[in-house]
């Protein structure tokens, strides 16, 4: 779940367009520069990143947004450049999605771990305040893996490190390594 708050011009039009015709949009980390758009200034992005489907979007003002987006498939950014508006466009290749790998016995306590958190807030009712959208695969390496990533407070270059690991048990080893 990645929660943004949209009021700069160039980006405006875009989530407006993608949240109308329901299409995801991509998102990678800047490696260099400024999140805002400085005048001058070109950041420079890192090559790894992944689609966001938005799945939550609220009008706070006529050009401020609020909205909640899940992540999708993962890509390996090329030929970027500054679009319309200096909306960054870039040709992408996916990477491979997640093979399916069950969480072996010895790290089925993470796995455990995370499901007990979704029970109880099933049993709460407050299963829609979680940053954790269904379908919930606590069977799967790479979903729990991702889940961790997300929700731990690990530094960008590591989350990045996780994003381009495409082997989900190896993913989970390394997450599992960063809870300790």
């Amino acid at each position: 779940m990645l929660p943004l708050q949209i009021f700069e011009v160039r980006y405006l039009d875009l989530i407006k367009r993608c949240h109308q015709q329901q299409l995801p949009f991509g998102i990678a980390w800047i490696k260099q520069g400024s999140e805002v758009q400085v005048p001058g200034e070109v950041p420079a992005l890192h090559s790894l990143g992944c689609l966001a489907h938005i799945r939550e979007m609220e009008q706070v003002q006529p050009n401020f947004f609020r909205i909640v987006c899940q992540g999708g498939l993962r890509f390996e950014l090329h030929d970027v450049q500054a679009g319309p508006f200096g909306v960054w466009q870039g040709s992408v290749s996916y990477l491979a999605q997640d093979e399916e790998v069950e969480v072996p016995s010895a790290l089925q306590s993470f796995a455990d771990r995370l499901g007990k958190v979704i029970a109880k807030a099933q049993q709460q009712g407050v299963i829609d305040r979680l940053p954790i959208f269904p379908p919930y695969q606590l069977d799967q390496c790479g979903w729990v893996a991702n889940r961790y990533a997300e929700a731990m407070p690990l530094s960008p270059a590591i989350k990045l490190q996780l994003l381009g690991e495409l082997d989900p048990l190896k993913r989970l080893e390394a997450v599992t390594q960063f809870s300790e």
